[in-house]
């Protein structure tokens, strides 16, 4: 058992023994593509999304040097047919690139270092391997040509270099050249059996074009097949609501969100798991990272972003156009691109079919209240700021301030051309409206009498309380 090459089933193990949702089905997708023109793989998705653990699962699974058969015999992948034929047949890499970053002396020299780390423990296993072999591809040909061996290659966070090192173009190109020797050359066929990437962002784009064309890429944008391994299903939520008496619908309307064409309710996994452990919901996912980095995306000076984030917070969906962003966090010159990156970091959901964003759930919409109240957009800050006095006034059937507050807001955020739109007056009153949200149902275009009304806010009963 090695530190890169075969490294077990420690991390499985440790996963099965933790509440674990079974995601085991991924397996059976990529043993279809074993051997194959697909057998490349890149599944990005946000942070806390299940990354890791998906990698360490496959690891388990094809890693010849371990007896994972104890840790899949009562999942899923157990009933496929392509089951047997694949467990624990295959020589494994692991490479989780944060790892070489943090033990690199520098982080300029992170892909010499992983390179010389790797190289050398295959010298180790691999007697074949040239003793003055310093490239990690032209060490695995060599190793193909003299034992036939061939490798799957899981990289976890592999756009980690993008995102610690988003000026250095030197070492990201350096990189590049690593995934393309290994991934886009006449070698490839010869040494790999299949790769799984994961990562927050869809492989960097030069240009128009991919810097690795021959991956299948499924993310946040385009998960397609994977879009049941993004998060948890409704089907899977409702299971663990029962199995831990949860309530369904606050776990939905806390950790939903996320809607897909082969999915269509998604939930943040990490953040239904810590409700589920600390029985009771609030803000986990977000916990793990400051507002402050929100922020600093939503003040980013681009024309229209302030517009878009009104609406949004208003509970509308935003039309954006995706097509131009690079992967990276860099090349980021418009309100979409920043919108955009914002849906592969998780705090936006897209609706592929409407081309649109919107804020996906509670847990969200409150880390945006938090980096809103904290930042340049003044005049919505005090509109937030403002909406725990207008609910009172309105508790308190003060017609007059109502009304003056309403206004104030209405002013603030719609243009004269769209003074008197219905929906532009629909949204005024979610904004003036906002601190609602938490303990109030929210009810649009509610028959009443000889018409309907709408919006209608309906306060809950939480904790034997009525609100």
């Amino acid at each position: 058992m090695g530190r890169y090459i075969n490294p077990g089933n420690d991390g499985f193990t440790a996963i099965r023994k933790s509440l674990y949702v079974d995601k085991s089905g991924l397996i059976a997708f990529i043993n279809k593509n074993i051997g194959t023109k697909d057998n490349l793989i890149c599944a990005s998705r946000p942070r806390r999304f299940g990354k890791s653990y998906a990698a360490q699962m496959l690891c388990a699974y094809y890693d010849k040097n371990c007896n994972s058969g104890h840790l899949f015999c009562d999942l899923e992948i157990a009933k496929d047919i392509s089951y047997k034929k694949h467990l624990n047949k295959y020589n494994v890499i692991y490479l989780d690139i944060t790892w070489f970053i943090s033990t690199a002396a520098n982080i300029k020299d992170t892909v010499s270092y992983l390179q010389k780390e790797v190289v050398q423990e295959l010298k180790e296993i691999f007697p074949e391997t040239p003793q003055d072999a310093s490239s990690l591809p032209v060490a695995l040909s060599h190793i193909n040509k003299s034992t036939g061996n061939k490798f799957i290659i899981l990289i976890d966070e592999w756009d980690a270099l993008f995102r610690e090192a988003t000026e250095d173009e030197k070492l990201q190109k350096e990189y590049i050249q690593l995934l393309r020797g290994l991934f886009k050359s006449s070698q490839t066929d010869k040494i790999i059996e299949a790769s799984y990437m994961t990562g927050i962002l869809p492989i960097k784009k030069y240009g128009t074009q991919s810097a690795l064309t021959d991956f299948r890429e499924y993310s946040m944008l385009q998960p397609r097949k994977l879009a049941e391994y993004v998060g948890f299903t409704e089907e899977e939520v409702k299971k663990l609501c029962i199995q831990y008496n949860m309530d369904f619908d606050e776990m939905k309307r806390w950790y939903n969100g996320y809607s897909f064409n082969r999915a269509k309710s998604v939930y943040n996994p990490n953040s239904v798991i810590e409700a589920v452990k600390n029985e009771e919901f609030g803000d986990y996912w977000t916990q793990t990272e400051t507002y402050e980095v929100l922020k600093i995306y939503i003040e980013m000076d681009k024309h229209g972003l302030k517009d878009a984030i009104i609406q949004m917070l208003a509970g509308n969906r935003y039309t954006i156009d995706t097509g131009t962003f690079q992967n990276d966090f860099t090349n980021i010159n418009s309100k979409d691109n920043v919108l955009t990156l914002l849906i592969h970091l998780g705090y936006l959901a897209y609706d592929a079919n409407t081309k649109t964003v919107s804020i996906p759930n509670e847990e969200v919409r409150q880390e945006f209240v938090r980096a809103v109240k904290s930042s340049k957009y003044t005049d919505v800050a005090k509109i937030i700021l403002d909406s725990e006095k207008l609910l009172q006034d309105t508790l308190n059937m003060d017609e007059k301030a109502v009304a003056k507050a309403i206004e104030k807001i209405h002013r603030t955020i719609s243009a004269p051309i769209f003074y008197n739109n219905e929906q532009a007056l629909r949204s005024v009153i979610h904004l003036a409206y906002i601190s609602c949200t938490g303990n109030y149902t929210e009810i649009q275009e509610l028959p009443s009498g000889n018409g309907y009304a709408d919006v209608v806010f309906i306060p809950k009963k939480i904790q034997g309380f009525l609100y």
